[in-house]
């Protein structure tokens, strides 16, 4: 029932998400203060403030393909999202991408790689905006500009400069686990098609009957993991900077469809509480001994865009689009990317980019937005503002009205979140690197540093760098300053 209305349809998002209420703001308590990962409100305003009449500042290069989900094992114990449900199919659109590098740069710059995938659900788009990794550099998303200004270029020489990047790291310790995957074999993949994706943030899934469960995605290869070199790489930079691109093309388009398995880590909602890793930590892992892969599903790319920049260069992946039985958890970085994704596609896009093709849903729209350039859909709500009395959509909060949410109280701080009893900034990326990583990829991930920190590093930085990586492991880090040393 909608507010005292049966036949009015519910309020939804711009991209066709249910909304659970037209009146009130997610708060912590009802006397506040109001969330920043309150998507629907920040839509509303943000949505407003552009109702009267640019490259992507990060995942720029990138390429991508149309498929479908399919789900391949009854996970339904866990979730009550739609697109999750036993035997059920859903259109998706995956994108690829590099981090730092411009529209132009190689593919194969070393560098972490967007996963960004959209699936058009029954009832809105779900989007999971991913990388190669389960990890990354920050832990907090205030330090997010300041990191990925240091990955680009200086703004006297226009160029990049690994001194920034090393200054940037070694004073900011919670970057090693990413460091140590990106200077690994995993910082180049062979193509797209050959490595895995992940949602790396923690997130909340919610079944029928209102349990609660953590949960982390793991988005597997059915190609297998493959890699390049870093003179292959390099080589490949030089002969053929869109390499990755033409690879999903040229597959897609000889009917070599590439595919990946989703699997999902579940940790017990009470878990969290006291697990030895802070387990919205985004800087580390859930071993799987403590918390399996469980099979959910598997996704095929089989249809190239039939314009690249309208289905690509136009498609906006957000964080905050989270369909009814998903939601966020207190990790610091996804609440931030909520607000911070849907806020530039605004600007790059306009405040309609959820009209565009690409991010058009599939599910019914009753949306109040209104106005704006580029808008060409008119708003199918009878009225222009809710509450109304002339049967425009009004939120169905007997449905919808639960937020997929936790408990939270305390005093307004700015801290760093509590260590738990295995908490430390280096020991899962030493564990990397003594367990996952053999003989020829530790030989490689000491190459890889040492070149990287022999162009253009300079002291103190280079000095700080050797340290960073005996903190990791005192045997590789010793090899590397040996190297750069001249030994």
């Amino acid at each position: 029932m909608t507010d005292g209305n049966p036949k009015a349809p519910y309020t939804t998002t711009n991209t066709g998400i249910p909304v659970e209420s037209d009146e009130h703001s997610l708060t912590v308590g009802s006397d506040g203060p109001i969330l920043l990962h309150d998507h629907y409100a920040i839509e509303k305003m943000a949505q407003f403030n552009r109702e009267r009449v640019p490259e992507r500042v990060v995942h720029a290069k990138g390429g991508g393909a149309y498929g479908r989900f399919e789900v391949t094992n009854d996970v339904s114990q866990f979730t009550k999202a739609d697109l999750f449900q036993p035997g059920k199919h859903t259109e998706m659109l995956a994108r690829f991408s590099t981090v730092a590098g411009e529209q132009g740069s190689p593919d194969t710059w070393r560098d972490p790689r967007g996963f960004a995938l959209k699936f058009y659900t029954e009832q809105g788009n779900y989007d999971l905006v991913g990388n190669n990794t389960p990890v990354f550099f920050v832990r907090d998303t205030i330090k997010f500009q300041d990191f990925i200004r240091s990955q680009k270029r200086q703004p006297d020489t226009g160029l990049r400069d690994n001194n920034m990047q090393w200054d940037f790291w070694t004073l900011s310790p919670e970057s090693a686990h990413q460091v140590t995957y990106l200077m690994g074999d995993r910082g180049v993949p062979k193509t797209w098609r050959h490595m895995n994706g992940y949602g790396s943030h923690t997130f909340m899934w919610v079944n029928g009957g209102g349990e609660r469960f953590w949960i982390k995605y793991h988005i597997k290869t059915d190609q297998g993991i493959d890699f390049l070199t870093q003179a292959e790489a390099d080589q490949l930079a030089g002969t053929d900077g869109d390499a990755h691109r033409r690879d999903l093309f040229d597959s897609i388009a000889s009917g070599n469809a590439p595919s990946w398995t989703m699997y999902v880590q579940v940790m017990p909602f009470e878990d969290a509480a006291d697990y030895r890793f802070n387990p919205f930590d985004l800087t580390k892992v859930w071993p799987h001994g403590d918390y399996p892969l469980i099979e959910v599903g598997r996704m095929t790319l089989d249809k190239n865009p039939e314009d690249f920049f309208i289905h690509i260069e136009q498609a906006a992946f957000e964080p905050s689009n989270m369909v009814p039985g998903i939601g966020p958890s207190p990790d610091k970085m996804l609440l931030g990317r909520m607000f911070s994704y849907p806020d530039t596609h605004r600007y790059r896009i306009g405040p309609n980019y959820a009209q565009l093709p690409p991010n058009r849903p599939h599910s019914p729209v009753n949306s109040y937005a209104k106005d704006g350039p580029m808008r060409y859909v008119a708003s199918q709500a009878s009225a222009v503002y809710a509450p109304n009395s002339y049967g425009g959509p009004a939120a169905d909060t007997d449905r919808f009205g639960e937020p997929a949410g936790w408990e939270s109280s305390g005093p307004m701080v700015r801290e760093a979140y509590k260590l738990r009893r295995d908490d430390d900034d280096f020991g899962q990326a030493g564990a990397l690197v003594r367990k996952a990583m053999d003989d020829g990829a530790r030989e490689r991930l000491v190459a890889n540093v040492a070149g990287h920190l022999s162009n253009g590093v300079t002291r103190p930085v280079l000095e700080r760098a050797f340290q960073y990586w005996r903190n990791i492991d005192k045997g590789i880090g010793d090899r590397i300053a040996a190297k750069v040393n001249g030994g």
